[in-house]
């Protein structure tokens, strides 16, 4: 397929390599310029990428980055025609998608919203998972290049559910990863030896994905961006913006919001968001790490 992919960060460039691995006639676009894909043509606008392709694929930081690169100066959504499908991978506000769809349903074109859950080991393995809103049908005629990127697809209903629903994944993972750091934290400060509570975490029902994933990155101090603070702290404000539409409360995420707005505040935005042990870690006078607990 005839493919622009627009977002080269953390996820997008190595999504954009699959499909140019599998086959697929790829234009690339990034915001700063310096970043390519080899095999993939480079554009100068989102307009230049979206010329002529069946596929316009975005994965940018936020909602104002995926409105400005539809239908910002030089942006995609002036070059569109009839029967093409923009796929946005971005995680974005769920209201403002289907607004986007809107925009661009009387141009014939169609919108699906495929947000994903990975890190960017999984996007550059070709092992990520979606969740999409959209169309059966426009979905069937996007399989090709969701199995180039990805390793299973879950249609969550109508375009806007895919959003919806990754609001509500990041929502989990903010929690587990918080109720994680503040036991390890805890444990540090009463003398307990991590390494050996952590085999008794993954033999327990406490265990989960998360812990899976990040226990590795804290034994070793490795803080480098999987999942940047920033954008889950972006996520975070997603989540309780479509609440505060729902008319629904989430104590627990506005608690978790101001450790992430004070980590953000102290510089840890560019960090993984697992940074916020360390914010932790200094309210308690302490430093998790292998083997004896560290008392600052």
């Amino acid at each position: 397929m005839r493919v622009a992919f627009l977002g080269l960060g953390i996820m997008g460039r190595w999504m954009a390599a699959n499909l140019v691995k599998a086959g697929h006639e790829v234009a690339v676009w990034n915001r700063s310029s310096g970043k390519e894909v080899e095999g993939a043509r480079s554009a100068s606008t989102p307009g230049d990428a979206a010329q002529g392709v069946e596929v316009v694929w975005m994965c940018v930081s936020d909602t104002k980055a995926v409105e400005s690169i539809l239908f910002g100066p030089g942006g995609a959504a002036h070059v569109l025609t009839e029967g093409m499908i923009i796929a946005d991978s971005s995680t974005i506000s769920p209201s403002a998608t289907v607004r986007f769809a809107e925009r661009v349903k009387p141009q014939g074109v169609s919108y699906v919203d495929a947000p994903m859950t990975g890190s960017k080991i999984a996007a550059e393995a070709g092992q990520l998972i979606f969740m999409v809103g959209g169309e059966e049908s426009v979905l069937a005629r996007l399989q090709p290049l969701f199995q180039a990127m990805g390793k299973q697809t879950f249609h969550m209903g109508e375009t806007g559910k895919g959003q919806a629903t990754k609001l509500v994944m990041n929502l989990q993972i903010a929690l587990i990863f918080e109720g994680f750091a503040e036991a390890l934290t805890l444990a540090a400060k009463l003398g307990v030896d991590v390494e050996k509570l952590l085999p008794l975490v993954q033999a327990s029902m406490v265990r989960s994905g998360v812990v899976d994933y990040k226990a590795p990155f804290i034994l070793n101090r490795d803080f480098s961006p999987n999942f940047p603070l920033r954008l889950m702290l972006k996520d975070i404000h997603l989540a309780l913006d479509a609440a505060k539409e729902s008319r629904v409360r989430l104590p627990g995420l506005e608690a978790v919001e101001e450790v992430y707005d004070v980590a953000a505040e102290e510089g840890q935005g560019d960090m993984d968001y697992a940074a916020t042990l360390t914010l932790l870690e200094k309210w308690a006078g302490v430093e998790v790490k292998a083997g004896a607990a560290s008392t600052k």
